[in-house]
């Protein structure tokens, strides 16, 4: 059976209304500075971003990987996969508030907790386990290498947050499409300056040792799009299958390490220039970095998608040997 991936009419003006608005209120000077403005926050919730995925949102998770897309590449500052996960799982009050923007959520595993200094929802999350939590002592924020604002806090873990292992399917889908769109921004700027940046008489794309990886590293992030877009399909038709954690599980994975890999071969293609902190690059891949060590991490990710796969025959235990007689001594001669 195959499926149509390509965003639809509905999806297609999601995603060109979050675009016009990263344009319009997520400058560049913002990406690269870092930081959440409460107010660039409401505004995406005003547009009901926040919301899709939500029994009062106008969309479903096909429409939040259009929302998402736009997102990535736009490199909009902010915890939207915790998000995501948050209003899977909170009651009904709690989740308007985080879909309404008022309500900033860290999601992770304590003492060290993204957006803790902004946060007003704190999930800890094991596994495909969660439980709200509460602050037990002061937050002292962390810089990170991505521009996000940490905090290390102990925190007080209340009671189990269910259906954990939907809403872990969301957030793995919604954080794969964030991802392979903020590789794909960073090696179509590789590609351009491949393009015009000439040595010896050529522009450096027309040599193979630049054009192969590039063309590489473009396919897998097209391969990790199309993972997204399809786990997200999946969500749709039946959120609580079993095939749907394991397909939100590989988007995931697909994505981060195409986005790692295009962060590689874009910065052997800017050079020097790629590692300036002025230049094209370095601010986009060191997104990428702190997208690929987010909480909670790949390892359960990797566990669920080797559950899929059927597991060898376990080979039969061998008969056990009959006991032997106890050896009689022996009489002397």
């Amino acid at each position: 059976m195959s499926i149509d991936l390509e965003l639809d009419d509905a999806q297609s003006a999601i995603h060109h209304a979050v675009s016009r608005l990263c344009a319009e209120r997520c400058p560049e000077t913002l990406v690269r500075e870092g930081g959440l403005p409460p107010e660039l926050w409401r505004a995406l919730a005003d547009v009901g971003v926040l919301a899709l995925g939500t029994p009062e949102g106008a969309g479903g998770a096909c429409e939040m990987v259009a929302a998402l897309e736009a997102l990535g590449t736009a490199l909009f500052p902010g915890p939207l996969p915790a998000t995501f996960f948050a209003t899977q799982v909170l009651p009904a009050d709690e989740r308007a508030r985080v879909a309404a923007g008022a309500a900033l959520v860290s999601l992770g595993a304590p003492p060290l907790m993204p957006w803790a200094p902004q946060a007003q929802v704190f999930v800890i999350v094991a596994g495909e386990r969660a439980w709200r939590a509460t602050p037990a002592s002061e937050v002292v924020p962390v810089d990170t290498l991505g521009g996000e604002r940490w905090g290390r806090v102990e925190l007080e873990r209340g009671d189990a947050l269910e259906p954990a292992g939907r809403a872990r399917a969301l957030h793995d889908t919604a954080l794969a499409a964030y991802t392979a769109a903020a590789g794909r921004r960073l090696l179509d700027a590789a590609a351009e300056h491949a393009r015009t940046r000439v040595q010896f008489g050529r522009a450096i794309g027309e040599f193979q040792a630049v054009a192969h990886p590039l063309a590489d590293a473009s396919m897998r992030l097209d391969a990790a799009r199309t993972l997204a877009r399809a786990a997200a399909f999946a969500f749709d038709r039946d959120p609580g299958g079993d095939d749907v954690r394991a397909d939100a599980a590989a988007a995931w994975l697909s994505a981060r390490g195409a986005a790692l890999e295009a962060a590689h071969v874009a910065h052997q293609v800017f050079g020097a220039l790629g590692i300036t902190l002025e230049g094209p690059a370095f601010h986009v891949s060191r997104r990428i970095r702190q997208l690929a060590s987010q909480p909670p991490g790949d390892a359960t990710a990797r566990e669920r998608v080797l559950r899929a796969f059927p597991g060898p025959e376990p080979e039969p235990e061998p008969e056990p040997e009959p006991p032997r007689p106890a050896p009689q001594p022996g009489r002397a001669g």
